[in-house]
């Protein structure tokens, strides 16, 4: 889930009139297999739609790229959506500007391949965003002559964009359906350095061990022991742990045959599932939704809820160097326990009070929080959403939805997006007041999206005591 990681975003979301988004459909929506004059589809101008969770990615260079109508759409989100987000490797920027990642999304879809969100793919997974999958790329720090495993090839993306930077892919998908697509979708495009089974990502790939590197971009509850033993001493591992929707995401090296932990940031990726989701002991209650540090008086990133999210307890991971000392230090001011993909927002405290304060001068701009949560339509009928919101010089953005506000975005059990409500929109300036709505839940919903934010207006919006309350069933 998301994503995204986020992080990996589209669109903002629409009025509290409107129970389903009637904008997601891009301007220019793009035919399956475009002609070489079509216009290549445009990017919204603030993406903040982040769809639920992270799995995997799109690709192909060469010849391709000077006939592909996509070109200037895929470098016009490099340069507004992810060089401007922080990821500053070039080699990194370049794969996804090259991966052409319209041919591994599903064509009913295909429309927003180059909006920065994680898209359904079928068999309940997604295609991470892509500025999750540059993000983990640049972490992943790879190396012309690196051997990489990847765990979740889902719809191939994430190999294809690895495939220019590093000597060789290996990549295991436990979904037969999604592992032979994507062998299909990279041997066309021609991707010869890229290997790839149907298999338990758990279990790992012993008999092309070791690795230099392994990325996993779907989330345990604790680390598999087989990745740490296939991972070469001092080689590195990207991977998102925790609870089902309360995960962090790792930089793992290992040292001495164990991993030392580097904490990067609070994310949101899909489930691995088989041998990791059998044995998983933290389950969230979809019958009782709940929002984690809805009122931000939490200030630890890491530990949001139980402290489920830290993969301590595996007895594989150095929990005694969480921060080594050659690593950068995580900034915790720059995250808020329990929330994730979190651009220009910071936990702010006034008076003792604590709040998620968004800022921005500039219209079209992402500033915004997410959370997913577990809420089963078959047995929450309808919700309280409400929160507590102050305004100071707010000023609508570009976009007809660009305002601030609260809103709760639906999915079912293959993560197809069931629409979005919300609370709001908050104008100019105002004092703190409580705004509340009760919402009826679509009875195929499995899982939902809180997001809150500015959604590129301009100014300053303060939020506190944002909640969910089960209402009816």
């Amino acid at each position: 889930m998301v994503g995204h990681v986020g992080i990996l975003h589209a669109q903002p979301p629409v009025s509290a009139t409107s129970p389903s988004p009637s904008h997601l459909t891009p301007p220019h929506p793009s035919p399956t297999h475009p002609s070489p004059t079509h216009q290549a589809p445009s990017i919204v101008s603030d993406p903040t739609r982040i769809v639920l969770a992270q799995y995997s990615g799109s690709g192909e260079t060469g010849p391709y790229q000077s006939r592909d109508p996509y070109a200037v759409a895929r470098q016009r989100l490099v340069d507004t959506r992810i060089r401007t987000a922080g990821v500053t490797n070039e080699r990194v920027l370049s794969a996804i500007a090259e991966t052409p990642r319209h041919e591994f999304v599903p064509a009913s879809v295909r429309d927003k391949a180059y909006f920065d969100m994680a898209l359904p793919i079928g068999a309940a997974q997604t295609i991470s965003s892509p500025f999750i999958v540059a993000s983990m790329t640049e972490t992943l720090d790879p190396q012309p002559e690196d051997r990489v495993l990847e765990i979740g090839t889902g719809s191939g993306y994430q190999a294809a964009v690895l495939s220019p930077l590093v000597s060789e892919v290996y990549s295991i998908e436990i979904v037969e359906s999604l592992g032979l697509n994507a062998r299909k979708v990279l041997d066309r495009l021609g991707y010869t350095n890229v290997h790839t089974k149907i298999g338990d990502g758990f279990l790992g790939w012993p008999d092309k061990s070791p690795f230099d590197k392994i990325i996993v971009t779907c989330s345990p509850e604790s680390v598999p022991v087989p990745l740490v033993e296939q991972l070469r001493e001092g080689g590195s591992m990207i991977i998102p742990v925790g609870e089902r929707y309360q995960q962090t995401l790792y930089r793992m090296t290992k040292r001495d045959g164990k991993l030392v932990r580097e904490p990067l940031r609070p994310t949101l990726f899909v489930p691995m599932t088989g041998t990791a989701e059998s044995g998983r002991k933290n389950k969230p209650d979809p019958s009782n939704p709940v929002i984690i540090n809805g009122d931000f008086e939490q200030s630890s990133p890491e530990h949001a809820a139980t402290g489920a999210s830290s993969p301590a307890n595996n007895d594989a991971i150095a929990s005694d160097a969480l921060h080594p000392l050659d690593a950068p230090q995580p900034n915790p001011a720059d995250f808020i326990a329990g929330w994730y993909y979190g651009r220009q927002v910071k936990r702010f405290v006034e008076n003792g009070q604590a709040m998620a304060r968004f800022e921005n001068q500039t219209a079209g701009l992402g500033s915004h929080l997410l959370q997913g949560i577990a809420i089963d339509g078959s047995q929450v009928s309808t919700i309280r959403l409400s929160t507590r919101v102050r305004t100071e010089n707010v000023v609508k953005g570009p976009e007809p939805d660009s305002w601030p506000m609260l809103a709760i975005s639906y999915y079912d059990a293959n993560r197809r997006d069931l629409g979005m409500v919300s609370l709001g929109p908050y104008r100019g300036t105002r004092d703190w007041r409580k705004d509340s709505r009760i919402l009826r839940v679509p009875p195929s919903a499995k899982e939902a999206i809180i997001r809150i934010g500015l959604f590129g207006a301009t100014g300053r919006a303060d939020f506190d005591d944002v909640k969910v309350e089960k209402m009816g069933r």
